[in-house]
């Protein structure tokens, strides 16, 4: 080998130490990344496939017994209920939390003093309303002895057991998903910065009102805004167990009004012990938010509008 060749034979081997040996300091720090996400993430949702397909009681090896798990669906009744209950709380809390979360948005983007303030004291709730504390305290204000019922005696309305009457205590539960508004509100407030206030100015210039320019100006404008919340928080509300274990007991009572499909999915696993039941159950779930989304995604191009 010439004297030229071995020259760049040795600045190549330099260049490329460097680059080897932050490659090598790189996989190290990803390692516990990668660990996380073998051990703890697709370990068990891999495990929970296989356990799908078998009788698994927690004590006992698993048998496998093929697709029962999965036709056994078909005649569950409680499942059946669950479901119902579960679509319900979904169709009808995610519009009206949306809803409020937009309106106070706008009214928040008009500018007022105290703004931080105000921002912090809406999103608060959103931090707190999946909490154990937040669910005992609201069996507490719609208690037979609750707040809610102290206030109607004041105007003289008979007030009612409101948690243990099947009636009305899924609607307590879906006012408890209403009120976190706070997390869609933020992005909200942030889609309206975003919208050029000259459309505004040339609206109203030719006379449009503003229920006018809300129709034809901000929800156009904001519905990627609107579409990326509407698919967060349904599969939000599709994941909600806490509200429903607390405020019922665990038993997803009174007549399983509160019986939530996590609820149930978990009075399988652990009550029961029939965890690989627990575990089609699982999947089924997955299967259902993924539909929704797919739903939605389709929807979108009907009414999502973007710069483009």
């Amino acid at each position: 080998m010439s004297a030229l060749g071995e020259l760049r034979h040795i600045r190549g081997s330099t260049r490329g130490s460097p680059r080897k040996r932050d490659n090598r300091a790189a996989l190290v720090f990803l390692l516990p990344w990668f660990g996380g996400l073998f051990f703890i993430t697709l370990g068990p949702v891999v495990a929970s496939l296989v356990l799908g397909f078998t009788d698994y009681n927690l004590i006992q090896p698993p048998e496998f017994n093929g697709v029962d798990n999965f036709t056994r669906v078909l005649s569950d009744e409680r499942l059946h209920q669950a479901l119902r209950v579960t679509f319900t709380y979904v169709v009808v809390s995610v519009p009206v939390q949306l809803a409020c979360a937009l309106g106070l948005a706008m009214l928040l983007d008009r500018g007022m003093r105290g703004m931080a303030f105000y921002r912090s004291a809406f999103y608060l709730p959103s931090l707190l309303g999946s909490s154990v504390a937040i669910a005992v305290l609201w069996r507490q204000i719609f208690g037979a002895d609750g707040l809610v019922n102290r206030l109607l005696a004041v105007v003289g309305i008979e007030g009612r057991g409101w948690i243990s009457d099947p009636g009305t205590a899924l609607s307590t539960l879906i006012v408890l998903n209403v009120w976190t508004f706070g997390a869609p509100m933020i992005i909200f407030l942030a889609g309206l910065r975003q919208i050029p206030v000259m459309y505004y100015e040339a609206a109203a210039t030719d006379g449009a009102s503003r229920w006018t320019q809300f129709w034809r100006i901000t929800l156009p404008l904001l519905s990627p805004i609107i579409f990326f919340n509407l698919v967060l928080q349904i599969i939000h509300a599709f994941q909600s167990f806490t509200q429903a274990f607390v405020v019922s007991g665990g038993t997803g009572g009174p007549s399983d009004s509160t019986l939530f499909y996590t609820l149930y999915l978990y009075q399988r696993g652990f009550n029961s012990f029939d965890m690989g039941y627990a575990s089609a159950l699982a999947w089924l779930l997955l299967m259902i938010i993924a539909a929704f989304t797919a739903v939605n995604f389709w929807a979108a191009k009907y009414w999502v509008f973007y710069d483009d």
